[in-house]
């Protein structure tokens, strides 16, 4: 957030990043293998025959184990009868009615789809195969102690998958009281806070968290029956991310001042922001196929609270969208397998390391955390030379002078045109948001100023001569900096917005500007 904040420090108030909405996915995974029921039954000495007689009795068993008459004491038990009603509105009504300020809420009944188990004839042979169906899923809604407002989800039969829902930002709220500090909040967003530097800390604290601990203790207040249902065959829950929103909030001056620029930055960003700088901010940095499979959508939706910008790519969604006075730029994770981290193999813990694809498993969430603060950054230094409210000749003034080169030669170097032809190439080139990942090299910025290759070697050297000296050029004007021990250079932050409203300027039609 540092670009962004050196240009709004005047009007912004303070920043919080962390995680907003994470939902895990608890599953016995052995159960999932293909004969992993029939290992299940011949461990307890089940027939095939039985299988439905045995799985009613055990799921009899859960629900008496699962806090439903409990809850149907209290009066905080409801049956729904559509899987479309809002749990959620439901589990609130309730709170409210009831006057819970902490432990459990309610627990709710609902029939919905999901992955189970029947029994099938497969060459003359009763066997247990996987398939979707319908079950009892149970919904417990708590106001947790630790985590706040959260819920989790139990699927009554085979194989008795579980769901967990957590927000961070109510979990936040529940460590600001806990350490005394004031704030103002409207729904999961702080419109202030009197100590933002501790509330980010605590925020930080999340990742520390023992999470296959903690889900273990939520699975025990839950399914209490577990493991004891799975007589002979006692399986531990593997836990999983199954979606995180990861969320970089700044909370501004006022309303007035975010309106201010927030309209301009939509527009910018929906006009602007094709396909391949989509995906360059969400971190993209091999080179993009013309017939790749990555899918790029983008829409602007006005709801109650705001207006949200989104853009999906195999449905994982950066966002951009307002609340009062707080700017919230959010990356969703819902297919881990387009981003990479730095670990050995699952099945070899002393093997070497290498740069893998993303797991679903928790142990990869410091790593989720690290690629969507990345890719909310990279978002926000994209627009925040969106909103330049400097004059054209202001942003030119330092270019169009001659300047002396820095080190020990101080050679004198020729000013720039933005509005002329070859220039004006150049800076769009090096402004190009894929070179924001991992830098821009000679041979990058010669393959797009010169618009045919060549294999002849002389004029292969003749261009990266001159693309040399126009990099020269660049460096001593302050528009880029070299990446050390790397043949790469990156766009300096403050030279953005100069750039991206002098092409803004480059393009512009006369007849609008005398109108205006």
């Amino acid at each position: 957030m540092k670009v962004f904040l050196q240009r709004y420090a005047g009007i912004v108030l303070g920043v919080l990043c962390g995680f907003d909405r994470l939902v895990f996915k608890g599953k016995l995974r052995q159960l999932y293998s293909p004969n992993g029921m029939n290992c299940y039954l011949s461990a307890n000495h089940v027939l095939r025959k039985e299988f439905k007689t045995h799985a009613k009795a055990v799921t009899e068993q859960v629900l008496q184990a699962s806090l439903l008459e409990h809850a149907k004491q209290l009066g905080r038990f409801r049956y729904l009868n559509s899987s479309q009603l809002s749990k959620e509105e439901a589990a609130r009504e309730i709170a409210g009615e009831h006057q819970v300020k902490e432990g459990l809420v309610c627990v709710l009944q609902c029939v919905e789809p999901c992955w189970t188990f029947d029994l099938k004839s497969k060459e003359h042979r009763l066997t247990v195969e996987g398939q979707m169906g319908k079950c009892s899923q149970l919904y417990h809604y708590y106001l947790h102690r630790q985590l706040g407002w959260i819920h989790v989800r139990l699927q009554t039969w085979f194989p008795f998958e579980m769901q967990v829902y957590i927000n961070g930002r109510e979990w936040l709220a529940r460590q600001m009281d806990a350490a005394g500090l004031s704030y103002q909040r409207s729904d999961n967003k702080f419109l202030w806070v009197s100590d933002w530097l501790r509330a980010q800390a605590l925020l930080d604290e999340q990742l520390q968290t023992n999470w296959p601990a903690l889900l273990d203790g939520l699975q025990q207040q839950v399914h209490p029956l577990h493991p004891g249902h799975l007589g002979r065959l006692p399986l531990a829950y593997n836990w999983t991310v199954f979606a995180s929103e990861w969320a970089s909030d700044a909370a501004f001056r006022s309303r007035a001042d975010l309106e201010a620029l927030y309209r301009r930055w939509v527009r910018h960003a929906f006009l602007n922001y094709d396909s391949v700088q989509v995906l360059r901010f969400l971190g993209q940095s091999g080179r993009l196929q013309s017939n790749g499979m990555a899918a790029v959508e983008s829409n602007v939706e006005r709801f109650y609270e705001g207006m949200r910008l989104k853009h999906w790519v195999n449905k994982n969604s950066l966002k951009l969208y307002d609340h009062l006075n707080v700017l919230r730029s959010e990356t969703t994770i819902n297919q881990p397998a387009g981003f990479k981290v730095y670990r050995v193999k699952e099945n070899d813990p002393e093997g070497e390391k290498a740069w893998r694809v993303l797991r679903r498993n928790v142990a990869d969430l410091h790593r989720r955390a690290q690629v969507s603060q990345a890719a909310n950054e990279r978002y926000l230094e994209a627009l925040a030379g969106a909103a330049e409210v400097r004059t054209v000749k202001e942003l030119a003034a330092s270019l169009v002078r001659r300047v002396a080169e820095p080190g020990k030669s101080g050679r004198m170097m020729r000013g720039l045109n933005p509005l002329e032809a070859t220039d004006a190439a150049l800076l769009t080139a090096i402004s190009d948001p894929k070179w924001m990942v991992n830098g821009i090299r000679n041979r990058d910025l010669a393959a797009v100023l010169y618009a045919t290759a060549t294999t002849d070697a002389s004029e292969q050297r003749k261009r990266s001569a001159r693309v040399t000296r126009l990099i020269r050029l660049l460096r001593a004007h302050g528009l880029l900096q070299k990446v050390s021990k790397t043949h790469r250079y990156q766009m300096r932050a403050e030279a953005r917005t100069t750039i991206l409203g002098l092409l803004a300027a480059h393009g512009a039609d006369a007849e609008k500007l005398l109108a205006a």
